[in-house]
């Protein structure tokens, strides 16, 4: 005989409707929100208004709330006693600590996906020339957003192969953290034509099917753009004025 499902008393139906209403809203919330930080319409900093959040979606403040936890405890948002709710700013020793891990994980997943079947490679390798192709073509036109897509369509095509649940929801949150960090890198026009380059030589090693060789260009080529972000936050030297040895002149 089944058993039918116990209400507590506090769960009328009227309760549970609700809670699956508002949850339903707080992904909605959710991903709104998570939209906005990841295309920078939020930046790093900015505080998070609950009552303009809610008004603009017409929802109550009960699914924004619960979304904004939600974000805060994939590390996106932080919330802080009697200011608020704010986009996180990663201070240097996380961003290195996430460029290590995230090394490590393109590492892994490009050694398994030159190791796929002849035919798997061969789908494999057509999605990623196509997202280079993509990657050429945004930069011609200078579309940062569309390069930074396509770049980030690449690299989850591979890690997407190794067919791992965990390795994908681990991968999803270290490039979510680190996407401004990214785009700020990636809207230099040096660094997205060697970005292209790197991408080219792992497409070859895929299709060569060289596990060892795509496993070192996936990890160096996450180490270099590391390098390349570190770089583009050193100030500029101050170059020492100089004493005017020429004689005036008159014009």
């Amino acid at each position: 005989m089944e058993v039918p499902t116990l209400l507590w008393p506090a769960e009328s139906p009227q309760h549970r409707i609700s809670d699956v209403r508002d949850t339903s809203l707080a992904k909605l919330v959710r991903d709104d929100t998570l939209a906005l930080i990841l295309t920078g319409v939020l930046v790093p900093g900015q505080r998070i208004n609950e009552p303009d959040v809610a008004k603009r979606l017409k929802v109550s403040r009960v699914p924004v709330r619960e979304a904004l936890r939600e974000l805060e405890s994939s590390g996106l948002v932080v919330s802080r006693k009697h200011a608020g709710v704010f986009v996180r700013q990663l201070d240097a020793t996380e961003i290195c600590d996430l460029y290590q891990m995230r090394s490590l994980l393109d590492g892994f997943a490009g050694r398994y996906a030159a190791q796929l079947s002849l035919p798997e490679r061969k789908v494999l390798s057509l999605l990623l020339s196509a997202a280079t192709n993509a990657m050429q073509h945004a930069l011609s036109e200078q579309n940062v957003q569309a390069y930074y897509a396509e770049n980030l369509r690449f690299h989850w095509a591979i890690v997407q192969a190794v067919g791992n649940q965990q390795l994908l929801e681990t991968y999803r949150g270290i490039v979510q953290k680190l996407h401004l960090s990214r785009l700020k890198n990636l809207s230099q026009t040096v660094s997205m034509q060697i970005s292209i380059t790197e991408h080219t030589q792992i497409v070859e090693a895929v299709r060569q099917a060289d596990a060892q060789q795509c496993e070192a260009l996936m990890a160096q080529h996450v180490s270099d753009a590391y390098e390349r972000l570190i770089n583009t936050k050193k100030p500029e030297p101050q170059a020492e004025p100089q004493a005017d040895l020429q004689p005036e002149t008159t014009p």
